[in-house]
C-alpha cells in the first residue's frame, strides 16, 4: 500500500526558507559572540600618525592591522592589504605629499604606500641582511624633504635619500650600542640629530656621518656598568628654545638646555618613571605631555611642574600620544587595551573614539562578509571601542558585553 503525502504544496520551500533563516541566525549569533569576546579582551594601539593638514585623516597601528579614518574617527578602514603579517611598530606621513605613508615593522623592514595606504610596497633594500631580527622603532622625515628619511631600528640607524629605495647604515661612533629606539632632527639645523639608544643618547652635527655620546647627567655610571641602560623611548628637540631637548626613558624624564652637553632630570614627582611617549606643543612654548602606565601628564612650564590629564580615560596604560598638527588642543592617546581616545581641550578631558569599520570599504554589500577574512576581521577590537560593523552597536550591561544591535 502506497503512503500518501499529506504535506501542503510549498511546505518544502517554506522549510528550506526556515532553515536558511536559522542558519543566518547562527551566523549572526557567532558574530555577536566573537565581537563580545574580542571587545572584552582588547588590543593596544601602538602607533598614531596624523595627516599634516587635514585633521579628519589619521592612521593607527594595532597589534594586528593598520587602520585609517577619513572622517575624524567616525568610521575606519583596514588598510593592511599587501603587507606581510609582521607587526607594524612605526608610522610616518610625508609632510609635503601626505599620500606617501611609511610603515616600520617588526622583522620585515619598511613598507611604503603611494596612495594613502590603499596599497603597500616593500622598501628594505640595504636592510635585507638585518630585517629578520630587526625592529623599526621610528621613521623620521628630514624637514623640507619627501625623499630623505632616517629609521631608528634595533640594528642601528639607517638613512635613505631616495624615498626608501635604498637604505644605508649610519652608525659611525656608536661602538658601544646597537639598538636605536628614537631619533629627532633639529628643525633649525637639519644636520643636527639626536638618537636615543640602548646606551643612552648620541648626537650628530653632520647628518649622521659621525655620532658622539652625550650622556653627561643622563645615565648614571653605575647604571651603564650594570647593563641596565636600555630605555630611551623618545627624544624631542624643542621647536621654541635653542639647544633645548627632552628625553623620555624607562627610568625617568630628562632635559638639556645646552645641546646635550649636560642633562637634568625633571618630573621626578610623577607617579610613574617608565615613560612610553613624549609630545611637545609646536604652537605654545614650554607645553609638553608625557605618557606612562599612570596615564597622561602635562606641563606648561617646561617640565618644572606637572598636572594629571586623565579625565575620561578608561585605561591609564598609554602606549602612544599624538598632537594634531593643525590644532594643538587636539590630542590622541592609544591605550594598552582600551582603544583610542581623543582630547579637544589640551588633555583636560578625553573621549573614546570607537573603531567602527567602514562598510563601503570593508564589505561586499553586507555587514558580515569582509574581504580580509570575514567574521574575524569584523570582530576585531581595540579595547572597549568595539571594531564592529558600521550600523551596529555593542550592547553592554553590568560590565559585560551582551551583544549587538542595529542602529541608525
Amino acid at each position: 500500500m502506497m503512503c500518501k503525502d499529506f504535506r501542503r504544496p510549498g511546505i518544502g520551500a517554506s522549510m528550506r526558507t526556515l532553515g536558511r533563516m536559522r542558519m543566518a541566525g547562527m551566523v549572526i549569533s557567532t558574530l555577536i559572540a566573537l565581537c563580545s569576546l574580542s571587545c572584552g579582551r582588547g588590543h593596544p594601539v601602538v602607533e598614531i600618525a596624523l595627516h599634516p593638514t587635514n585633521p579628519q585623516i589619521l592612521y593607527i597601528a594595532t597589534n594586528d592591522y593598520i587602520y585609517k579614518t577619513r572622517d575624524g574617527g567616525k568610521t575606519w578602514q583596514n588598510i593592511s592589504q599587501g603587507m606581510t603579517h609582521s607587526r607594524v611598530i612605526a608610522l610616518a606621513i610625508d609632510p609635503l605629499f601626505p599620500a606617501n605613508v611609511y610603515a616600520g615593522t617588526k622583522g620585515d623592514g619598511v613598507f611604503r604606500s603611494y596612495n594613502g595606504g590603499q596599497t603597500w610596497v616593500a622598501k628594505r633594500t640595504g636592510m635585507a641582511d638585518v630585517t629578520i631580527s630587526s625592529v623599526v622603532h621610528q621613521l623620521v622625515f628630514v624637514p623640507g624633504s619627501s625623499d630623505h628619511l632616517f629609521a631608528a631600528t634595533s640594528m642601528g640607524v639607517f638613512e635613505t635619500e631616495n624615498a626608501g629605495d635604498t637604505w644605508i647604515k649610519r652608525m659611525e661612533g656608536m661602538k658601544e650600542v646597537l639598538m636605536v629606539v628614537t631619533l629627532d632632527v633639529d628643525p633649525r639645523q637639519i644636520t643636527t640629530m639626536y638618537a636615543g639608544t640602548s646606551g643612552g643618547m648620541y648626537k650628530t652635527i653632520d647628518r649622521a656621518r659621525h655620532w658622539i655620546k652625550v650622556n653627561h647627567g643622563l645615565i648614571p655610571p653605575e647604571v651603564l656598568k650594570s647593563s641596565r641602560a636600555l630605555g630611551i623611548t623618545r627624544v624631542k628637540v624643542d621647536p621654541h628654545r635653542l639647544n633645548a631637548v627632552y628625553a623620555a626613558s624607562l627610568m625617568g624624564l630628562y632635559k638639556t638646555t645646552d645641546g646635550a652637553q649636560t642633562w637634568q632630570r625633571i618630573g621626578q614627582d610623577l607617579p610613574d618613571q617608565m615613560f612610553s611617549d613624549l609630545v611637545l606643543d609646536r604652537s605654545t612654548p614650554d607645553v609638553l605631555y608625557v605618557s606612562s602606565r599612570k596615564g597622561v601628564h602635562k606641563s606648561s612650564d617646561g617640565g618644572h611642574t606637572w598636572q594629571a590629564a586623565n579625565a575620561g580615560l578608561g585605561n591609564l596604560n598609554i602606549r602612544a600620544l599624538a598632537m594634531n598638527p593643525v590644532d594643538s588642543q587636539v590630542l590622541y592617546a592609544g591605550t594598552n587595551g582600551d582603544g583610542l581616545y581623543r582630547s579637544h581641550d589640551g588633555g583636560h578631558t578625553w573621549e573614546p573614539v570607537p573603531l567602527v569599520l567602514n562598510r563601503n570599504h570593508e564589505t561586499r554589500g553586507s555587514t558580515i562578509l569582509n574581504r580580509n577574512g570575514g567574521v574575524e576581521d569584523i570582530a576585531k577590537t581595540v579595547g572597549r571601542n568595539c571594531l564592529c560593523p558600521e550600523g551596529m552597536q555593542r550592547l553592554t550591561g553590568h560590565g559585560q558585553t551582551d551583544g549587538l544591535r542595529r542602529v541608525g
